[in-house]
Formats: structure tokens, sequence, C-alpha cells
């Protein structure tokens, strides 16, 4: 369905005769007026609300900040969802891919009164819509986007390309919800959008709700043209019906016909989307189906100024921001503005006091039917525990100190399975095809991989409806697990630890998303982000270079320190002690980083609460210092630099038995932070207790060694702090070979601590000849026989 128009035809006067009766067109447009009313004063206005008196300077903001070109779109939309949520009792959200139109947005919770009751100071009156206007964009007040501040809101579109994502992760598992995601023509031209149009091939029409998404095209960025406005039509609907949606377009500029054929497409895609749910479930057919979505053409900045100084402004890309930007310098002006915002017969929408019209209630959902009060765009307010199982039920059997070995992250994928099996409606694995290769498949036997496209004999646990979502697209996973967190549910993502830095500009949104809403107090927590990263940095030596990268943990760590956890287990029980944590937490962002080639186990369940409840602690049955001060700390952190400080020591007290060791491992990274910059920081003195004030200490580190440094810059012995780790030496190579590239590895660690210790490098020095020799025998070995030595391979701590 295509509405053609005259270009140019704009009337308020055209006909109102068609799809709606009068009542409904007329109710629809005072909505429409008022909603573009309120946008525009709050860009422009710090008072005279209602325009009481004409328009001075004085009424004017300083700074005029904010976007009316994307704003009229978003509001015809959100006032003809109303209507079909009135008529239909429809359980809707709205996610605006175009969240610099925030204005608009803002306006229609006011409007439906959600704001007043979240902000009472804000009242439904002209004093609350004077600070409505007055704290847009100004300081002390709100932001300019879609911002957590704004009810109703699951998205702030400040960063395009996420929108279609977050819609169909928030429709998994809620069967009767239906989202709007309004796709801007801007937004569309990004990477991860145009990724997001087969997520329909992941969404079940019998378990999951429905997406309907709005790809609004009003033709301009901040200053081209967009790309999907200037391609055929014809070639625009193939590429959406090749998407697995069936278009219906709306196009035109004259408000009276744009209504009409809104309000029949929008009855044509609900209806859609009802008779494709009523097949499945009455059925059971979970096959793909061809879902509607709605393509809706407008000019930028419709409504607003035609023309500024003789120079075409609405239909542009000069409407993007603020069309009028010499509001307080020149008269003329300030007198358009005044025009404008008359344009919308103000009088008519607010009583004398300000509060809107009784008209406009028709259209205003009740309750929780109201897009900006709907619980699922406050997910904290729906959500439910997990059921998780004991741990000590899948505990690796630890007869002593690396007596047995694992692979951890199997271990913790055994337990995983029955978190799935326990929570069937409200927990989901994503996975960018990883999910078997990151040692998790034990999962696929309680349930599959969710997929709708078509399955042919040969693939392997996927059906229509399933609990793992994997699909080769990083910001897709991460786009649908914050989708299904912000609405209430829990989940985990794993991934390669290299190409989790795909994802590094969502991260920064999701964390800043947590950091506001920790300060909103209608905003209840949600389900921590969880991050399962099992093919690390150190056994990616079968991959190579492109594949190690630990750097994902130096992003988080840039993050508000109220929000980012992470976390570095040494063995399988620390593991599954850590997830089980994780999951249980809300409002953070997790990292957990584990191997899951087999490597020994260090510590009993047992253990393993003590030690992850510490976040880092001494080994005693490693150490030799009971008693007395240490001569040397060996820290650790990181399931192979654990490892490998482990065989250092076993050299170190076989040689140099008269050296006092203390052997500390660090499961929690931000233990090694002062309790002053993050909350699970190590207060000084305990810091010191443990690593003592003037002790050399040599700590093998996981990832790249100056994060190590830039955590503990304030402590007292931070100058006696010598740090290993990956310093991007990489290649197809050994696992031993890959530490030595690093100097990571046991035979180093041994000579930084003659180096290091006051009196060893004279007494010890036919030791460390040795070690220098040992490193070259085993790259010679590995060089011959393209494996490692036997004594690396068979390595073991001693009983």
């Amino acid at each position: 369905m295509t509405v053609t128009v005259r270009a140019g035809e704009r009337s308020d006067s055209a006909s109102r005769s068609g799809y709606l009766n009068d009542e409904e067109y007329a109710t629809v447009d005072a909505w429409w007026r008022a909603a573009n009313y309120l946008t525009v004063g709050q860009i422009y206005l710090m008072a005279n609300p209602l325009l009481r008196e004409s328009l001075t300077t004085q009424d004017i903001k300083p700074r005029l900040l904010g976007h009316w070109g994307t704003s009229p779109g978003l509001n015809l939309l959100w006032a003809h969802l109303n209507r079909a949520i009135v008529a239909r009792d429809l359980n809707a959200i709205f996610v605006t891919g175009p969240g610099h139109g925030g204005p608009a947005i803002v306006a229609n919770t006011w409007l439906e009164g959600t704001y007043s009751e979240v902000y009472p100071s804000i009242s439904r009156d002209e004093a609350g819509m004077a600070k409505l206007f007055r704290q847009f964009s100004f300081p002390g007040g709100i932001p300019s986007h879609v911002a957590p501040e704004v009810p109703g809101s699951i998205h702030e579109g400040g960063e395009l390309g996420y929108s279609l994502m977050h819609a169909y992760g928030a429709a998994f598992d809620n069967p009767d919800l239906v989202v709007a995601c309004v796709v801007g023509d801007g937004e569309a031209e990004t990477g991860p959008l145009s990724g997001s149009w087969l997520s329909n091939v992941f969404l079940s029409p019998i378990t999951d709700g429905a997406v309907l998404p709005i790809l609004h095209l009003n033709g301009y960025k901040i200053a081209n043209p967009t790309v999907l406005s200037r391609i055929p039509d014809t070639d625009l609907m193939s590429m959406m019906h090749g998407f697995g949606y069936r278009p219906i377009e709306v196009s035109g500029d004259d408000p009276a016909r744009v209504h009409h054929e809104m309000a029949q497409a929008l009855d044509a895609a609900l209806d859609d989307i009802a008779a494709i749910q009523q097949h499945a479930r009455a059925t059971g057919d979970g096959s793909r189906p061809r879902w509607p979505m709605i393509v809706l053409r407008t000019p930028k900045g419709w409504t607003g100024p035609r023309e500024v100084d003789g120079v075409p402004v609405e239909g542009t890309f000069r409407a993007h921001q603020v069309p009028l930007a010499a509001v307080r310098e020149n008269p003329a002006h300030l007198g358009m503005l005044e025009q404008w915002m008359r344009s919308y017969r103000p009088e008519e929408l607010f009583g004398s006091f300000g509060v809107p019209d009784k008209s406009l209630d028709v259209l205003k959902p009740s309750g929780e039917r109201r897009m900006s009060a709907n619980p699922h765009t406050n997910g904290g307010q729906i959500l439910r525990d997990l059921v998780l199982p004991d741990i000590e039920e899948h505990a690796a059997v630890v007869p002593q100190p690396g007596g047995s070995q694992i692979e951890a992250a199997r271990q913790a994928g055994q337990w995983l399975r029955e978190v799935m099996r326990a929570n069937p409606d409200r927990f989901r694995l994503f996975a960018p095809d990883e999910a078997n290769s990151n040692r998790l498949g034990a999962v696929l036997e309680v349930t599959d991989r969710v997929f709708t496209a078509d399955i042919v004999p040969g693939d392997d646990h996927l059906a229509p409806q399933g609990r793992v979502v994997e699909v080769l697209s990083e910001h897709l996973c991460q786009g649908f697990l914050e989708g299904y967190l912000l609405t209430g549910r829990h989940g985990l993502l794993t991934s390669y630890e290299a190409f989790i830095h795909v994802v590094d500009s969502m991260v920064n949104q999701h964390a800043k998303w947590l950091k506001v809403t920790n300060g909103i107090p209608w905003r209840r927590p949600i389900a921590s982000l969880t991050y399962l990263l099992s093919s690390h940095v150190w056994r990616q030596d079968h991959n190579g270079f492109s594949h190690q990268d630990p750097g994902f943990i130096d992003h988080v760590v840039n993050k508000k320190a109220a929000v980012v956890r992470v976390y570095l287990p040494p063995d399988a029980n620390t593991l599954l002690s850590t997830l089980d944590h994780c999951l249980r937490s809300r409002q953070y962002l997790n990292v957990i980083v584990a191997g899951k080639q087999a490597a020994p186990n260090w510590l009993t369940m047992e253990q393993a609460k003590l030690h992850c409840r510490r976040g880092l602690g001494i080994w005693p049955w490693a150490s030799n210092d009971a008693g007395s001060e240490p001569d040397v700390v060996l820290a650790c952190a990181g399931d192979v630099p654990t490892m490998e400080v482990l065989a250092a020591t076993e050299i170190l007290r076989e040689r140099l038995p008269q050296l006092k060791i203390r052997v500390v491992n660090v499961v929690d990274l931000m233990r090694l932070q002062p309790d002053s910059e993050h909350p699970h920081g190590l207060p000084d003195d305990q810091f010191d207790a443990i690593f003592t004030r003037d002790k050399p200490v040599v700590f093998a580190y996981h990832g790249y060694p100056w994060l190590i440094h830039r955590l503990t810059y304030r402590r007292a012995n931070h100058s006696n702090l010598h740090v290993r780790g990956y310093k991007e030496e990489g290649t197809t190579t050994t696992p031993f070979d890959m530490v030595m590239l690093n100097d990571l590895d046991r035979f180093h660690l041994v000579i930084d601590v003659i180096d290091r210790v006051p009196g060893l490098s004279v007494s010890a020095a036919t030791l460390r000849q040795e070690m220098v020799d040992a490193r070259q025998r085993c790259r010679d070995h590995t060089r011959a026989t393209g494996e490692d030595a036997p004594e690396i391979r068979n390595w073991k701590w001693p009983s």
C-alpha cells in the first residue's frame, strides 16, 4: 500500500474523509499538534509556555539545543500507536531509534501523565509545562536524547544503530508484547542496524512477542541525504521483502491524508501480527512468517518553518536540529517562532491552566497500557530472581591442589544447562556462533538454538523455539541481551575475548545507562550484563595473532566504578562460584575471563567460595613464608598466569629453599584498587598486609601489564611492583611458546625474582643462567617437533 500525495500539498482544511471517522481524526490530529507544540517549546522556551504574551528574547533559552527534524514523525507515530492501544487493549512499547528526538518522546510522556507521576514537580499544568520546557537541554535539567530519565525508554538512541536489536531482545519470551521500533533513515545506514533486519529469524511466533519496525524516511541526516531515501522505491521494497517483511508504505506531507493512511497501515500491520501469532499458536507452526513493517515517508522538520531567510528548511537537512537558530538576535526569527508555535493552536489543546484538554484523554491509554508506563520499560519492576542450581553439585573434585584437571568452561556449561532447565522463560544464552567452541554445549541437552528459517537434515540443535541465540554478530548478541535485560530478564553472552571488542561502543552506552539509572529512584535495578570470555589470548595459539587481544578488560575498567566488575577465576570451581555470583547480581557489567582448555584445579569448592568472596588472597599451600615476612610476593591473575606462577614457585622453592615466597592469587581484579576508587577496592592497610610495603612483587597478569600499574599506582609499594603480561607478541604457535613470547613463562618469572630480590643477582646467578637456557631449549623443541616439551605439557604441582 502506497500513499501518493502531490508534492507540497498541505493544508489544515484538507479533506478529512478517509479511513478515520471525524472524531478519530480530530483526536489523533490534536494529540499530534499538542506533542509538536510541546516539542518546540522544549527546544526554545524557558518562560511564557502558553504564549499568553508575545514572545520576547527573555522567553528564549540562551543556548538552543535539540533536534526538531525527526520529532514530528515520532509524534505522529506515538499518537497513532496510542489510538491502536486504546482500541485493541494492546500491550506495546516504543523504541526510538532516532533518539535525538528526545523532546518528542518527553512531550508524549507528559501528555500521558506518566512524566508528572515520576517527577511530581513537573505537573500537568502551566507551571509544570514551564518547568518541562526550561529543563530540556538546560544545566541541571535533562539530556536532549531519549535518556534513562525518560519514562518508557529502554533505548537512548544517542549512538545510532542498536534500536532494532533492542526491540527484538525485548520481544523474546514476551508473547503478548508488541514492540514498535522506529528506525531513522540515518541510523539505517549503520552496520549494526543493517545486520538487524534479519533478527526476525530468531523470533518465535509462538513464544515471543512481535516487533513492528517502522522505517522513517525523512530524507536527510545532519548535512546529507540518506541512502535509503534516494534509492528507487522498488529497490527499497524488494530489500525489505528479502529480509522477510511485508512492507507497508505511507508517504506524504499533507497531515490529513497521512493520518488516514497511517491509521490504515498500522491497523493492517497489527492485524497481520495477530493473524500470524494466532496461526502459529493454534497449530504449533513455528516457522518463519512474513512479518509486517511500515515505511513512513514524511518531510524532515514537518510542520516547521518552510523557509528561513529565503533558504528552504522544511524537508531539508537544515531542519535537523534547530530551524531558527538566531531567535534571540533576530526579531524576524522570533516572530517566525511565535507564528510557528501558534500554528498548532495551543488554545484548543491546553485549558486556561495549561492542563491538556479532556478531548486528548480519549487517546491516552490507561495505567500500564501507556507506553510511557509499561512495566516492560522499567524491567526491574517485573524482574524475577533466577532459580540457580547448587554449584556444589557441579564441583570439580580436587583431592589436592593441582591434583585433577578439567575444562573449566565445560564444567560451567553443565551448570548452565541446569540454569536453563530451571528458568525456561527468563534466561537465555547469546553467542556469536561460539557456544560449542566455548565449551558450553551442554546447554543444548535441554534446549535448542532458536532458528525459524529453513532447517535441513544434519543441522545441529536448530529449532523454531530455543533458548540459545547464536548469530555471527557480536552486535546482535549484545543488543539482544541488552533488550532482554532491560525488560526484566536474565542472560549471558559468551564470546572470543579478542572479538568482544566489536561491541566496545555498545558497552559504553550500556554502562552509561546503568550509571544514570543508579541515580533515578523510580528506575528499578535490572539483572547484570555478564560476559564469559572463554577463548582467551593465551590459548588462541591455533588461530594466531588476530585472535590474541585481552584489551576488553582495559576498556571496561574505564567505565564508572559503581557498574563494572572484572573476574579472572583461576580454575573450574572458582569459575562456578563467580558465575553463580554474577547471575545473582544487579546493575553491573560483569566480565569473566576463563579458559576452555583442560587445566589444573587448585581449589576445592569450599576453598573456591571463600577465595571468591575475598576477591584475592594468599595461597598458603603454595607459599613458604608462614609466620614471617616474605622476601618476594608472586602474584597472579588469570588461569594461565596462575599456572606459570605456581611452576615458577616450585622451581624457586626447590632451588632456593631459603627464599621466603608468598603466592597471592587475584580473582576479582578491582580488589587491587583502593576502596576510595572502587566499591570492591581493598583498604590500604589490608593491601599492604598482603603485598607488603617494601618487598618485591612480581605479578603475572592475564592482560596488558600496564593496567595493573594503573590500578595500584596509589599503593605504598607500587615502586616495587613488576608486572608481566601480554605485550602484543603473538602468532600461531604452542601454548608455552605464547607465554615465552611475552616473558610470562615460569622461567622468566624466576629470572624476575632473581633480578629483583636483593642479594640474589650474585648468589643465584647460576640458576638465572639455567633459566635462560631452559627457555631456549623449550623454544628449540617447539621448532623441531611442533609441540611443547614434555616437562611443560606434563607439569603438575608437586604433591
